[in-house]
């Protein structure tokens, strides 16, 4: 037992800022197996984040509650999965060959097409949220898309090879391989609070996900050769907005 918790310990301080004792140990083997729980950190994220927004809502209208939030969301992450998403939209927009995609995802610097994407992700997460925010469900709808789509992120970790130069890459360390058993942790997990929505909900959920990730995987397979720790970012914030799409798509307020 305290050998998963230094290991959930160490997915927590690698997934968020939320301080852990200095004495979690950490190795190369310990990160893989960390992996197992990067939804339940999810998870925890999307209670505080649930948390924050109800505070904020009684004494904001929920627009502005809803501000709040996000703010605080990427103030838990440190924007982690943003700047993933960002990294490889310009990566993949900008390099017209692997080696000078790769490359331009190591920058620091944003462009154009990173810029477009860290918008459009962000403005498109404020607007699906802003239409569920009345629910009396809305905590259990944050903590889904929180949960889930880093269950389907981190999935991409079992089947695909990883590419990036690991002394090189912003994002060190990584888990770069998965065990069956850790896969189904780490999906099993993810399901968790979907068993608070009808049955029919959440197969379609999780149909179209596994479609998503289908598609993302040869996308990425295609373009880079296998995944980086940006492409887990982007994946993780793609998952999560396609999650609230469907939610509305399926009307949040019969589920």
């Amino acid at each position: 037992m305290k050998y998963q918790i230094e290991l959930f310990l160490l997915a927590l301080s690698f997934f968020s800022r939320i301080p852990v004792p200095a004495s979690t140990p950490y190795s190369a083997e310990r990160m893989n197996q960390a992996g197992r729980y990067f939804a339940l950190v999810g998870m925890l994220l999307g209670l505080l984040c649930a948390l924050v927004f109800y505070v904020a809502s009684l004494l904001l209208p929920l627009n502005i509650a809803l501000f709040v939030m996000m703010a605080w969301s990427l103030l838990l992450t440190g924007a982690f999965h943003e700047d993933g998403l960002t990294d490889m939209a310009d990566g993949i927009g900008g390099g017209m060959s692997v080696e000078k995609r790769l490359s331009i995802m190591k920058d620091s610097r944003i462009g154009t097409y990173g810029a477009s994407a860290l918008i459009m992700a962000l403005l498109g997460k404020f607007l699906l949220l802003n239409e569920m925010a009345a629910e009396p469900q809305f905590w259990l709808l944050i903590v889904i898309g929180y949960t889930l789509s880093r269950a389907v992120a981190a999935s991409l970790i079992y089947d695909m090879p990883y590419v990036s130069d690991s002394d090189a890459s912003k994002s060190k360390p990584l888990a770069e391989r998965q065990s069956t058993q850790e896969l189904a942790i780490l999906l099993l997990s993810g399901l968790l609070p979907c068993l608070l929505l009808p049955l029919s909900t959440t197969l379609l959920i999780v149909g179209v996900l596994v479609l998503f990730r289908y598609g993302f995987k040869h996308w990425l397979l295609k373009r880079i050769g296998g995944f980086t720790g940006d492409c887990l970012g982007a994946a993780q914030q793609l998952a999560e907005l396609l999650i609230y799409l469907l939610l509305i798509a399926l009307g949040a307020h019969s589920l």
